[in-house]
């Protein structure tokens, strides 16, 4: 065998090994000690949220969705071609796509580095999971029940309570919203990450949420719930990764905290060590 083929055969059997770690470490069985803590006080706090949020998405149905449709432009209006191209940051598939891009880069580039510079990659690497299956997760999740609510998009008529259950058509797939779902559980994973960032996506989500209501693609209550389903499939995806002890640690409190993480610096140098001669 040549010396490249040797090297090349080398390669492949560490980036196979790689992706079969990878997924070894998420389906292992939990083993973080503080993890039935953890596990009641997220169970704590979804039970607070949705019966807030849940609250506030039947009172949004009765008092605001009808009133909300006069107050947009009408759909198609010419001018709203920029609302259009940014409500796309929020569309699931757009997203997820690109997060997969991110981890097999990842994937792609560990095997050819060794020591403190492939377990930096590699701690990227986990985060990354993190994040693309929270927003899977909620998504998913949405979408069934999309198809089992089958509610009427405001542009279907002015009866909000328009509803074709398992209808399975765009036009009575309004609730919840996949934008907003995908945005706030985009938001939420990136936040718990890095919580400094946790201002500019919060204005990311909400951003986006806005879009679907000016483009008539929502109701606000659409909107509302899939804010809502987003944070709580994202919570359930921080608490699966926790329990293994992948990104995340818990204290004594049962509270989900980031570990640290590779800084902005060492990943630079990752890079430029990769793409060295």
């Amino acid at each position: 065998m040549s010396p490249r083929a040797g090297a090349s055969s080398n390669y492949f059997s560490g980036l196979v090994a790689v992706m079969r770690q990878s997924a070894v470490q998420l389906v292992r069985s939990p083993s973080h000690s503080r993890r039935a803590e953890a596990a009641r006080r997220s169970a704590r706090h979804v039970v607070q949220l949705t019966a807030i949020l849940g609250a506030a998405i039947i009172a949004l149905m009765y008092l605001l969705d009808a009133t909300e449709i006069g107050w947009m432009p009408k759909r198609g209006t010419p001018s709203l071609w920029p609302i259009r191209i940014l409500t796309d940051f929020g569309k699931s598939a757009y997203v997820l796509w690109f997060l997969a891009g991110l981890l097999f880069m990842v994937a792609f580039i560990s095997p050819a580095l060794r020591g403190q510079a492939r377990s930096l990659l590699l701690g990227l690497g986990t985060r990354l999971q993190f994040v693309f299956f929270a927003v899977l997760v909620p998504a998913l999740v949405g979408d069934v029940l999309k198809w089992i609510v089958g509610r009427g998009r405001p542009f279907v008529g002015d009866n909000v309570f328009n509803f074709r259950h398992f209808g399975g058509t765009e036009a009575f797939a309004s609730f919840p919203s996949g934008h907003a779902n995908t945005a706030f559980a985009l938001a939420f994973a990136v936040s718990a990450l890095w919580p400094q960032a946790r201002p500019v996506m919060l204005a990311y989500a909400i951003t986006i949420a806005l879009s679907r209501l000016v483009l008539l693609a929502h109701h606000p209550s659409d909107v509302v719930a899939g804010a809502l389903i987003g944070v709580i499939g994202a919570m359930a995806v921080r608490y699966w990764f926790a329990a293994r002890r992948l990104g995340f640690a818990i204290r004594g409190d049962g509270a989900i905290v980031p570990l640290p993480g590779p800084s902005l610096g060492h990943l630079k140098r990752v890079a430029g060590g990769a793409s060295a001669p």
